[in-house]
């Protein structure tokens, strides 16, 4: 049963689709996609530490309120 399947494979097309497959851009654009990859992670990184910066910020200036209103000083 497993010749039948095998034998309905189209092995010329498969070859010829092998031909057609370029190596050297192949390896360029996975090296390539790897830097665009690290950019990518810098990027989100970035908002990430901003984002935690800008709520650490908030969050102190939430602390140092009193009820009656901000300290004198406080911008």
């Amino acid at each position: 049963m497993a010749t039948r399947i095998l034998d309905r494979v189209p092995l010329e097309r498969v070859r010829a689709e092998a031909r057609d497959v370029h190596l050297g851009r192949a390896l360029l654009t996975l090296l390539v996609g790897v830097f665009w990859l690290l950019g990518w992670l810098a990027g989100k990184l970035t908002l990430a530490v901003g984002f935690a910066v800008a709520a650490a910020k908030v969050g102190y200036q939430e602390a140092r309120t009193t009820e009656a209103g901000p300290r004198r000083g406080a911008a």
